[in-house]
C-alpha cells in the first residue's frame, strides 16, 4: 500500500525542479530503501522523501510541506530506537546527502553537516589526534545523538556529545537560516544540547575537539551470566573509585555461540601503561572467561559494536537512569536477562559521572547530571512473529527495574510508544517549560512535531 497523495503532480514538479537533491515518491526505485530505518519494527511510508543537497534545499523541502499540509520527519542518521525519522504520509527531508566535514586542528574545532556519521566525522578528526564524545554505534548519524544529549566513551572525560557542540545552524519552520552559539542565540543552542530536534532542522554542527589516541586502551571482559551477581557488585565498586579517564560499561547479554554472558567494556584515555595497571583488578576479578582488553586505534574502540547491533532487527527500547548499581537491581537485571525470550536482547549498564556531572545543571538542556549510570533494555528479535513475547519481556523488566531508577530518562532512549510524561521526565518540569518558551519562538505550529516533542502548547 502506498502514501495517499496530499499533493498535486503539478505541485510536486514544481518543487522538483528547483530542488537539487533526489526526490523519491511511492513505487518508485530507491524508495524502499531510502524509507528503511535502523529499528526494523518501523514500516512507515512517507508521501515523499527528498534528499537535501544543502541548506537551500532544507529551506525548499519546509517551504513545500507547508504549503501543501504534509507533517515533516527529519532524518540524520536513521537510528533513532522510535524510528523517528519517517512518517506515514508525510515529507521525510533525508540529510544523508549531506556529509562534509571540516577539521580546524589549530583551534581544535570540527565542523559537520547534519547528515555525517560518527564513523565518518571520527576519521575525520582522528587524523589530527583529536575527537569529540561520539555515539557507540559508528553509523549512527552525529545531528540526532548530539541533540539529544549525546552518550559516548569520552564522555567521563570530555563532556556528552552536546557539551561539546558549540555551535550549530539550523533551518526554522518559517524558512529562516539561523546560527546558534554563546553569542548567537544562545537560548536556541541552550535547547539544542539536549532538547532533540523540536527546533529545526539542524543543518551544520560544530564541536570542541580533544586530543585523544590515536592508540587507546579498550576491549571487552566476558564472564558467564552464572557469576554476573558477583561480578557487577565488583564492577559497582571498581567503578565508583574509577578516575575521569576510564569509562567501563557493563552489558548482559548472549554471546555469539549462545552463551549467556556479562561482558564489561572498559575504555580508557590516557597512557596505556598507566591504563594497564589501573585495569590489572577488573581484568583478574573472577577470573573472566575472556580477555580481549588491548590497546586499539580510537577509531577501533568507536566501531566495537557495530557488529552487535546491526541494522535491521525488530527493536523495542527502554531505559531510565540510576542513582546507584544497588543489589537488588543487580539480582534483579541478572533474572530478567536469562528470562529473556531472544538472544538477541541485552541489559546495558553505562556509567556516567565525571565531566559528565561536572557540567552545571542549567547549562544545557539535558538533565539529570547527578546520575550513575544510564540503564537501557533493549529487547531485539528478528522474526515479526515474536513481537509479543519480547515486548512483554521488556516492558516486564523496566517494571521490575523501576523502583530501582531515579524516574529520570535519556531523551534518545526513549522507544516506541512512550508518551508525553516520559518527555517531560527526561527534562524536569523547569526545563521542559523553558523548552516549550523556546518552541513556542521557533516552532509556534509545531511543524517539527515527529521526535520527542515538545509541544508549543503544552
Amino acid at each position: 500500500m502506498t502514501a495517499p497523495t496530499r499533493f498535486t503532480g503539478a505541485a510536486l514538479q514544481g518543487f522538483t525542479r528547483e530542488f537539487l537533491g533526489e526526490v523519491l515518491r511511492p513505487g518508485e526505485a530507491r524508495y524502499d530503501e531510502a524509507r528503511r530505518v535502523w529499528n526494523g519494527m518501523i514500516d512507515r511510508r512517507p508521501a515523499v522523501i527528498v534528499r537535501a543537497a544543502n541548506t537551500e534545499d532544507v529551506r525548499r523541502a519546509i517551504a513545500f510541506a507547508r504549503a501543501q499540509g504534509l507533517p515533516v520527519a527529519v532524518r540524520g542518521g536513521g537510528h533513532n530506537a522510535a524510528g523517528l525519522a519517517v512518517c506515514d504520509d508525510g515529507l521525510v527531508i533525508d540529510l544523508s546527502a549531506m556529509r562534509r566535514i571540516g577539521v580546524d586542528p589549530a583551534r581544535r574545532i570540527a565542523w559537520a553537516d547534519g547528515g555525517a556519521t560518527w564513523a565518518e566525522l571520527d576519521a575525520a578528526t582522528q587524523a589530527h589526534g583529536l575527537a569529540t564524545t561520539g555515539g557507540l554505534i559508528s553509523s549512527t548519524g552525529i545531528a540526532g545523538l548530539t541533540l539529544g544529549g549525546g552518550i559516548g566513551w569520552l564522555m567521563r572525560r570530555h563532556g556528552l556529545a552536546c557539551d561539546n557542540l558549540i555551535a550549530a545552524e539550523v533551518v526554522t519552520a518559517d524558512g529562516r537560516v539561523v546560527r546558534a552559539s554563546e553569542t548567537e542565540n544562545p537560548e536556541l543552542l541552550w535547547g539544542l544540547r539536549g532538547g532533540g530536534g523540536n527546533f529545526g532542522v539542524v543543518t551544520t554542527l560544530e564541536y570542541r575537539l580533544h586530543p585523544v589516541g590515536p592508540m587507546i586502551l579498550g576491549g571487552m571482559l566476558v564472564h558467564p551470566l552464572a557469576r554476573a551477581g558477583e561480578v557487577l557488585r565488583f564492577y559497582r565498586d571498581f567503578t565508583a573509585a574509577a578516575p575521569e579517564a576510564l569509562t567501563v560499561f557493563a552489558v548482559l547479554l548472549v554471546s555469539p555461540e549462545g552463551a549467556p554472558i556479562l561482558a564489561l567494556l572498559p575504555a580508557w584515555f590516557g597512557p596505556i601503561e598507566e591504563g594497564l595497571a589501573l585495569l590489572r583488578p577488573l581484568r583478574e576479578f573472577g577470573p573472566p572467561l575472556a580477555d580481549q582488553v588491548a590497546p586499539m586505534p580510537y577509531t577501533a574502540l568507536q566501531t566495537m559494536l557495530d557488529a552487535g547491533f546491526p541494522s535491521g532487527l525488530q527493536v523495542y527500547w527502554r531505559g531510565a537512569f540510576l542513582s546507584e548499581l544497588s543489589d537488588g537491581l543487580i539480582d534483579a537485571a541478572v533474572a530478567r536477562s536469562a528470562a529473556s525470550p531472544s538472544p538477541l536482547s541485552a541489559i546495558v549498564f553505562e556509567q556516567l559521572g565525571g565531566a559528565v556531572a561536572r557540567v552545571g545543571r542549567e547549562e544545557t538542556a539535558f538533565d539529570h547530571r547527578a546520575a550513575a549510570f544510564n540503564l537501557a533494555v533493549i529487547g531485539r528479535w528478528s522474526d515479526p512473529a515474536d513481537a509479543e513475547r519480547n515486548i512483554a519481556w521488556t516492558r516486564g523488566t523496566t517494571d521490575v527495574f523501576r523502583p530501582f531508577t531515579s524516574g529520570g530518562a535519556y531523551v534518545n532512549y526513549l522507544g516506541l510508544g512512550e508518551g508525553a510524561d516520559r518527555v517531560r521526565a527526561a527534562y524536569g518540569p523547569e526545563k521542559f517549560a523553558r523548552l516549550v518558551t523556546l518552541k513556542r519562538q521557533y516552532d509556534p505550529t509545531n511543524v517539527f512535531r515527529f521526535n520527542q516533542n515538545i509541544p508549543p502548547d503544552a
